[in-house]
């Protein structure tokens, strides 16, 4: 190798959304340029910030993949009303949007790829990271779907593209609300340190924990 030459730091990958829906901050953008520059187990942690537009979130989302080459890649999304960090299962090749995106667009049963797979699983180890999360003390639970919205289309655009890279793990983490929009809302929320204080949990799991924790995360309906 040529002495001048410097191997990349191995990275990781987190991305958050621009605010939508007339919100004037989204807490998963805040809660991970949080921790943007961060070394987690020798891993810098490298951070991108999503247009909530079904057009745009795809090419920004492969364009941060393409400049960081990370081991780990984590997409992080709001899902306000509900209660603590869901550690989403699975992407589903389907958009049905219940509101406009930030650029006027609702597509209605429209698939994320023409010719994707029906659905791809998360790859990271998510009963691992719920037990050391639920040992933190902070509120998580397993989620079986992550909508159908731009954050289900993030998701299932970013196992697509991973889906042969069989070194790098990936998957999607919805928040609530921060406290004053949850107050706004009448729903459950979170502080910030807390939601990132999750996301390095999770990111710290996904390196350091090679087989996922076999406990139950399921639901009854």
């Amino acid at each position: 190798m040529n002495p001048t030459t410097r191997q990349r730091e191995p990275t990781v990958l987190l991305t958050g959304f621009a605010p939508f829906a007339g919100e004037s901050l989204n807490p998963s953008w805040q809660a991970v340029r949080g921790l943007a520059g961060q070394v987690i187990e020798n891993h810098q942690v490298v951070v991108a910030e999503l247009p909530c537009e079904f057009d745009s979130s795809l090419p920004t989302l492969w364009k941060a993949l393409r400049r960081s080459e990370p081991r780990v890649a984590i997409a992080v999304g709001l899902a306000g009303g509900r209660d603590g960090i869901s550690l989403e299962r699975v992407a589903i090749n389907v958009i049905d949007a219940r509101i406009p995106d930030n650029a006027g667009v609702q597509p209605v049963d429209a698939p994320v790829l023409g010719s994707g797979a029906a659905a791809f699983f998360s790859t990271l180890p998510i009963k691992a990271a719920l037990a050391e999360l639920q040992h933190a003390g902070i509120p998580a639970h397993i989620s079986q779907t992550a909508g159908t919205y731009v954050c289900n289309q993030v998701f299932y655009a970013l196992m697509h593209a991973l889906r042969r890279r069989r070194n790098t793990r990936a998957g999607f983490v919805h928040v609530p609300w921060l406290p004053a929009q949850a107050a706004a809302h009448a729903q459950p929320g979170m502080p910030l340190e807390q939601m990132t204080m999750a996301l390095e949990i999770i990111v710290r799991t996904a390196l350091t924990v090679r087989s996922d924790a076999h406990i139950s995360g399921g639901a009854e309906a």
